[in-house]
């Protein structure tokens, strides 16, 4: 009997901190959504690179429930966000797909390292993993279809880039990699992590008993 009950709880547990899992996601999510729309210009950048604080929501996610939940807010926001764009969901599939990285990889570092020490450094190696990542994606992914499919001739954008920085000259698609998404995604990468980094310190505490909680069930489950 004492099994049954035992089951029992364990199937509530389980249910309850799933609906818990959806509901925050669904938050963040909406989160998420509103700071996208609340994108802004950068100097030195050209028109077509916004930048938004809206990864954060979606780290939280991660940090909170696990790098699934992560991904699933990012790719929700921008699904939602797609009707608001002109980018023919070209930009909404490159920002799913690099804001996904860096969740996924700052987030799988944190659950090995749930503590002060652990967030710094799996934000510094998200950043990194960003700028890698984005550059790539860029190279070969973005800027061809936006010439693909958009019909944008790569010479307009090596153009609006060059325009756009002063401090350089840009005549290559390599030099827009080099020169402008590189820059613009390491300084992403740093102040969206600052940021997230300021907002964990008062929610540290939450972070942590959740793990010592999540621990504490394993152990109860097995026995």
């Amino acid at each position: 009997m004492s099994e049954v009950t035992s089951n029992l709880k364990s199937q509530n547990e389980s249910r309850k901190k799933m609906i818990r899992r959806i509901a925050l996601t669904g938050m963040m999510t909406a989160l998420a959504e509103v700071l996208m729309l609340l994108e802004i210009a950068l100097p030195l950048m050209p028109g077509f690179l916004k930048y938004d604080f809206s990864d954060i929501p979606a780290l939280f996610a991660g940090f909170a429930c696990g790098p699934v939940a992560g991904v699933v807010v990012e790719l929700l926001k921008n699904l939602i966000h797609m009707p608001f764009t002109n980018t023919q969901n070209i930009g909404e599939i490159a920002n799913f797909i690099s804001g996904s990285i860096f969740v996924l990889t700052t987030t799988m570092i944190y659950l090995r390292m749930r503590n002060k020490k652990g967030v710094i450094l799996s934000l510094g190696l998200g950043t990194v993993a960003l700028v890698i990542a984005t550059s790539f994606v860029n190279y070969f992914f973005t800027i061809p279809l936006y010439e693909k499919v958009m019909g944008f001739p790569l010479e307009a954008i090596i153009g609006m880039c060059d325009k756009a920085n002063t401090l350089v000259t840009i005549n290559s698609k390599l030099d827009v990699i080099l020169m402008t998404f590189v820059p613009f995604n390491i300084f992403k990468g740093i102040t969206i992590s600052m940021v997230a980094f300021l907002c964990y310190m008062p929610l540290r505490g939450f972070f942590e008993e959740k793990a010592e909680k999540e621990v504490e069930t394993e152990v109860s489950s097995e026995e």
